[in-house]
């Protein structure tokens, strides 16, 4: 039986799409939905030029939990993926999917999680820090900010002349690269 994603970004989307084109055509998972808090975000755009159905919720919305909730059992959603989605999941949604969210981190966690780490400070901290190298971590997600079971990590190397622009850049690819295989792995695990 086919599993469903249904795929949370907050921003531009880039992982979303590349996720949908990487199952597009597979027997065993499908990308059914994309769902934002952003109703201004480029992820509603590429919804509509792949003609994957979008829902857009508040983010009382989303702490509530119940409404979106039924929106996604419509939609038979067994796996949810945050790509790019900033918010904290609530409880309520944990408890619903447990072991089946998964959340993309730029970063090599245990280090630079936590909240309000995300996208550029990320990247800040990591080279303001000097470090030599960052890459990618794909967890699950549990009731604490970037602390559930890591299912993937991917690394790069930095050098001196690495910028905020740069790193990203890195991380990016690392995402387009790993995010779907190590999704796919988990679900058909």
């Amino acid at each position: 039986m086919k599993k469903n994603i249904a795929i949370f970004g907050s921003g531009a989307g880039t992982n979303a799409e590349n996720i949908y084109h990487y199952f597009k055509g597979s027997q065993r998972v499908q990308v059914v939905v994309f769902c934002t808090n952003k109703k201004k975000s480029l992820i509603n755009k590429r919804a509509e030029k792949l003609g994957v159905p979008i829902i857009c919720f508040t983010n009382d919305e989303l702490m509530r939990f119940s409404g979106l909730e039924k929106k996604l059992n419509s939609f038979n959603v067994d796996f949810i993926v945050l790509a790019g989605f900033l918010l904290k999941i609530p409880r309520q949604m944990i408890v619903k999917y447990p072991n089946k969210i998964i959340n993309i981190h730029p970063s090599l966690l245990p280090k630079y999680g936590g909240k309000g780490m995300y996208g550029n400070y990320v990247h800040q901290e990591v080279i303001k820090n000097n470090e030599h190298k960052s890459g990618i971590s794909v967890h699950l997600v549990n009731e604490e900010y970037d602390k559930g079971r890591i299912l993937l990590q991917k690394s790069c190397t930095l050098t001196k002349r690495d910028t905020v622009d740069s790193l990203r850049a890195k991380i990016q690819k690392l995402e387009h690269n790993w995010l779907p295989l190590a999704i796919e792995n988990y679900i058909l695990k």
